[in-house]
């Protein structure tokens, strides 16, 4: 079947993206205002562009009748932020994090999280992720009326010590980190515990 999503209410573009571009990694995302309030929520439209410079991108929505979200506002005037990457121990506060919350509101005293000091940007650590991302905004593209698509330069990571099999060859346990992903409808997530494998052609001379 064509779906011409040029004809299409929003919701029902939204249903069709999300049901079939899965899995997805969650970005679970923290930042600072301008006065100094941290900020968590997690985005599932996310994922890394490229390694020279390392970039992830994330895809912000404007919530319909308040505009720009805490994540958004806060990376356009601070340009800094961390994406945590979500392991199945922490779903639960993750999910915690997505609740619909007033400016101010901190999401992470709400989901009982701790934190801990970043080394290179002023949002905080998520304390207990496997992975997190500390990153300086590089470019914001306004790709429609009601979102936004940030592109990030990670300039340091953070990968907990039992996950890191041989840090001068960049080897990380990529099983034992036990990430999540965002799958279709309402609240459904993946483990990626079912694998298989590929070997690449060679060139063809």
């Amino acid at each position: 079947m064509l779906f011409d999503m040029g004809q299409l209410p929003a919701d029902i573009r939204y249903k069709i993206l999300t049901a079939t571009v899965t899995p997805r990694p969650i970005a679970w995302v923290t930042t600072r205002s301008r006065d100094g309030a941290a900020n968590a929520a997690p985005f599932s439209f996310f994922n890394v562009l490229g390694h020279e410079p390392p970039t992830v991108v994330l895809g912000l929505l404007r919530h319909p009748d308040k505009g720009l979200k805490d994540t958004a506002r806060n990376i356009v005037e601070m340009r800094e932020f961390v994406v945590h990457l979500v392991s199945h121990q922490m779903a639960e506060a993750m999910n915690a994090t997505a609740v619909d919350a007033p400016t101010g509101v901190d999401e992470m005293e709400i989901a009982g999280l701790q934190t801990l000091p970043s080394q290179m940007v002023a949002p905080p650590l998520i304390k207990g992720c496997p992975v997190a991302f500390e990153c300086r905004s590089l470019s914001v593209l306004e790709t429609g009326p009601r979102q936004l698509a940030v592109i990030g330069e990670i300039v340091c990571a953070h990968v907990a010590e039992q996950f890191v099999i041989d840090a001068r060859r960049g080897y990380i346990d990529t099983t034992g980190l036990d990430l999540i992903a965002r799958m279709h409808g309402a609240g459904w997530y993946a483990r990626p515990r079912d694998l298989f494998q590929l070997v690449r052609p060679p060139p063809i001379e």
